[in-house]
């Protein structure tokens, strides 16, 4: 019905009548929602309700609005059950001031059945617009197994261990190696540039003197008044210079000890240096102790001539000292070569205090971070950290299948059944990885019986803890909940603890378990879990296998 027949239709209601002006209410109040239906429309439409597992499907929505309109198509994955693969670009068609936006989304399914697709919304500036519903079939994909020739599962082979993740944890050690060493050589092993305290300190005796004298002369002492700084250096200069060439305990000694010291070597001939030298010299300590501890301020030009002085007795002093022999300037040499050693040898003694420290104080840290066990069993390995953090395996086993990821890969178990479960079972395939009395282990076996009969879960359960107690387990305590899989399969899951005798060293330890039950007419899955009481890594391995778990609902 248009607007203007509408209108028209409200104004013939006569308006004397009560029934005629609720009505007349009633159609006004409708008028927006007509008016809005004229303004706006959305449909949708498949191009088919029918296809195969992987088909797509074209799901088109049309909206005819004003040109004013903002309109919002959905997005994402809005469409589920059935998964949207593509949304393609919005068409647009205009006419004067109306326009019409088209869409078409590429839908499927991979499973095969009956599904809904349910309303999809569109805002039409913020007001929603629902599609219909649709139902669609998805059907199986037809194999024609009279000609496709059928095959045996081939067997489970070995492969060989992926290395890629010990040699990232090889190379980061050899890095942090490297950057450690490299550390260790900037900073105490590599020969470093010497400074200027150091080029002056390994100069000769006499070289050294003349130049810190030289440097004296240069300095700012008596400009800025500073006699007892000038005349201390002064003195310290020739004083180590006559302990070091001229073998004089001179730093220690006072003025008087001194000369008395240069006067004995004269006589006795060891030092040719004449008297008016050693009086010179003389002059040179008193006033130097004088301004030292007098606080005596000499001219300036007094100063500058017993720097002289000094110097000229160096010079006069090296010149009286006889020549070394040849066994002393090896006894130097040596002495030098060892020093050099010395230092070397601090050096290296440093760098390994230091590399020690990081070393003690990383173990601290990590110790208190992580615990004892934990960094013990980083530092020297454990069998079931070595499994929890090694690269993982998900795989099939037996038919009706179960899927596991388990640490490594299950083999194959080869044993003959005995007679009497040979008589009730058709085939039965057994998996399994470590020994029951170790430190984890894990056994899946799937079974189909000879007649479609409901598979007898407290028979397996009640042989499965047989087994257990045939294995030396005792003071078994079992515990049982419902359990479901990754797919939603409804299960049985018995857990609990025992304990047995260690062989090897003969100790009472503790056991955990876990036994997982499904099953269906014809055929029972099971899955049994060991693994030592309180190891940590082995209950970490257990969750994450419980949680891959997946089975078959028929056989």
């Amino acid at each position: 019905m248009g607007v203007e027949s509408l209108k028209l239709k409200i104004e013939n209601i006569t308006l004397l009548s009560g029934r005629g002006i609720f009505l007349c209410s009633l159609c006004l109040l409708l008028f927006p929602l007509f008016a809005k239906a004229q303004s706006s429309k959305v449909s949708a439409e498949l191009d088919t309700t029918a296809i195969k597992i992987g088909e797509q499907i074209q799901y088109k929505i049309t909206v005819e609005t004003d040109s004013l309109n903002l309109v919002y198509f959905p997005e994402d994955q809005t469409f589920s059950p059935v998964e949207m693969v593509e949304a393609l670009k919005i068409d647009t068609t205009k006419n004067k001031d109306r326009i019409t936006l088209q869409r078409i989304y590429a839908l499927t399914q991979f499973d095969s059945g009956a599904y809904t697709i349910p309303p999809q919304r569109i805002a039409i500036n913020e007001e929603p617009f629902f599609t219909d519903s649709f139902r669609i079939r998805v059907g199986d994909v037809a194999v024609d197994t009279t000609k496709q020739k059928l095959y045996d599962i081939k067997p489970l082979i070995e492969v060989e261990r992926s290395n890629a993740k010990m040699w990232l944890i090889a190379i980061l050690i050899l890095l942090g190696l490297l950057i450690i060493g490299g550390l260790v050589y900037w900073f105490f092993l590599r020969k470093k540039p010497l400074t200027e305290e150091e080029k002056v300190a390994l100069l000769p005796p006499y070289d050294r003197a003349l130049l810190q004298l030289k440097e004296l002369e240069n300095s700012r002492y008596l400009i800025q008044d500073e006699y007892k700084k000038y005349y201390s250096e002064l003195t310290a200069i020739v004083r180590s210079y006559l302990e070091e060439d001229a073998h004089v305990s001179a730093l220690e000694s006072t003025t008087d000890q001194l000369i008395e010291k240069l006067e004995l070597l004269k006589d006795a001939g060891e030092l040719k240096i004449g008297e008016d030298t050693i009086g010179q010299f003389k002059k040179v300590l008193q006033t130097a102790d004088l301004v030292k501890f007098a606080k005596s301020k000499p001219p300036t030009s007094v100063a500058e001539e017993d720097r002289l002085l000094v110097e000229n007795i160096v010079v006069k002093t090296k010149e009286a000292l006889p020549e070394p022999t040849e066994e002393e300037l090896l006894q130097n040499e040596a002495y030098l070569e060892e020093l050099i050693k010395k230092k070397q040898r601090k050096r290296i003694y440093i760098a390994a205090a230091v590399f020690g420290g990081l070393v003690l104080i990383g173990g601290g840290i990590s110790l208190a971070y992580f615990g004892f066990k934990t960094v013990k069993d980083t530092v020297f390995g454990y069998p079931t950290k070595d499994l929890l953090e090694g690269e993982w395996i998900a795989s099939s086993y037996g038919f009706p299948p179960i899927d596991l990821e388990t640490p490594e890969v299950l083999l194959r178990n080869t044993e003959q059944l005995p007679e009497e479960a040979r008589e009730a079972l058709k085939e039965v395939q057994l998996f399994s990885y470590g020994s029951m009395l170790g430190l984890f282990s894990i056994n899946a076996s799937s079974a189909t019986f000879k007649e479609q009969v409901e598979p007898n879960f407290e028979g397996a359960l009640s042989t499965a803890l047989a087994g257990f107690e045939a294995n030396g387990i005792k003071n078994i305590i079992p515990k049982q909940e419902d359990f479901v899989s990754k797919s939603g399969v409804q299960g049985l899951k018995v857990y609990g603890s025992g304990q047995y005798q260690d062989p090897i060293s003969k100790d009472r330890k503790k056991i955990e378990y876990t036994i997982l039950l499904f099953g269906g007419k014809g055929f029972m899955q099971q899955v049994y879990m060991t693994w030592e009481e309180g190891d940590e890594y082995a209950e970490k391995i257990v969750e994450r296998i419980l949680a891959s778990v997946d089975v078959k609902t028929q056989a």
